[in-house]
């Protein structure tokens, strides 16, 4: 199966994955009981995804019966947009992954690897940002990177700035070499730069204070958090923006610019020139199919509009 390996790892990293790790498909059994004992003490708030069935999305046989590798892709978002003008509209800010294309250059590239898989006779599954499969985890065990205390997976002198996937598959492929070291010491930027204080140890996030999950949730927004959003409407990166590999990789300009067709179209989906923002008034003149269409890809309750009316007037 060594020659396999080498192919689908190749085919990865030729289709834009900026990461490719091999792993087992065993039980995450750590992962499983992390996700029970948080769901117990309530730090899940009320997130489903992975938290709702943590048996399944811990299990890769319950996507694949008979699974027993995973091929682990990651790919790096676009870099952040400078403002390079003073704003004359409110804008509000959108967090990094979601903005530009790099989902479906993860799905591509991941399809293009089970496909070459099948070639040679084996079944697979893609799964990327499916409740299937606690990503992280699997990305873990191949050997891409270390869990950092913000829950997040950093990868060795690149940061977190990744989206994750996986292809699942009954081939018996070679494991890449083990777990990556902590790479965090004793730093705790992502910790105190917290504007909730949502780690609460780590690599624990409480989602009754993250930001990200707030603004996903639906009902009403807690009171004691609207200061602390402050223009944030779908996501916050600080955890992100303060960690030094982040920074460092930032500075050396790794990963795509910005969308060209944003900036030539200022008021295409309500954003504003030369930003990854959004115009707020806009949110609230829009109708519902524009402003879902804006929201793309965003996770919204019930694809209601109206949730996303309820941040912009959160915002202003």
């Amino acid at each position: 199966m060594g020659a396999l390996r080498e192919l689908v790892v190749a085919r990865g990293r030729a289709n834009g994955l900026d990461a490719v790790g091999i792993a087992d498909a065993s039980p995450f059994e750590r992962t499983r009981a992390d996700l029970i004992e948080r769901r117990d003490a309530g730090l899940h708030a009320d997130m489903q995804f992975t938290y709702r069935d943590p048996d399944r999305s811990t299990d890769p046989s319950r996507a694949l019966p008979g699974a027993r590798s995973l091929v682990v892709g990651a790919v790096r978002y676009a870099s952040c947009v400078d403002e390079a003008e003073e704003l004359t509209r409110p804008g509000a800010r959108v967090a990094r992954y979601a903005t530009g294309e790099h989902d479906a250059v993860l799905r591509t590239a991941l399809a293009a690897v089970a496909q070459d898989l099948r070639h040679a006779g084996f079944r697979t599954v893609v799964l990327a940002d499916d409740n299937a499969l606690v990503d992280r985890a699997a990305a873990h065990r191949a050997g891409i990177g270390w869990f950092g205390k913000s829950s997040n997976l950093l990868l060795p002198g690149r940061g977190s700035w990744f989206v994750l996937g996986s292809v699942l598959t009954d081939a018996v492929l070679d494991p890449s070499p083990g777990p990556v070291a902590d790479g965090c010491g004793m730093c705790r930027r992502c910790i105190d730069g917290c504007p909730t204080g949502a780690i609460v140890a780590d690599g624990v996030v409480d989602a009754r204070r993250c930001l990200s999950w707030l603004l996903q949730s639906p009902g009403t927004f807690p009171h004691e958090h609207r200061v602390a959003l402050g223009d944030r409407i779908y996501g916050c990166d600080d955890c992100q923006e303060v960690c030094p590999p982040n920074r460092l990789s930032d500075r050396r300009g790794d990963g795509a610019a910005a969308d060209d067709a944003d900036r030539q179209h200022p008021t295409r989906h309500g954003r504003l020139p030369g930003t990854d923002r959004i115009d707020v008034l806009w949110m609230l003149r829009a109708g519902d199919e524009d402003l879902l269409a804006a929201a793309g890809r965003w996770y919204v309750p019930r694809r209601d509009p109206d949730h996303l009316r309820r941040n912009a007037l959160l915002v202003l």
